[in-house]
């Protein structure tokens, strides 16, 4: 079988170097140690890299993802 992914919408933030902008959206589930900076998503803790984008999930979830995958799966809304 082949399937379609519904269209949804999400909400996102592209990862620059400024990581008071992840902390704002994420919040508490943002960790920053002296070697990583990451998240806390349902798989467990995922490390964000310069250009990465944070997505929020349809249930208030976040998760990296880069940014070949994003460009391929998500279009900007006017």
């Amino acid at each position: 079988m082949k399937f379609r992914k519904k269209p949804i919408i999400v909400n996102a933030v592209q990862y620059a170097g400024d990581k008071a902008e992840i902390k704002a959206f994420v919040g508490y589930k943002c960790e920053d140690t002296i070697t990583e900076f990451g998240i806390r998503t349902l798989e467990g803790f995922m490390i964000v890299s310069v250009l990465d984008w944070v997505i929020e999930g349809v249930q208030g979830e976040f998760c990296p993802c880069k940014p070949d995958i994003f460009k391929q799966t998500y279009e900007p809304m006017e």
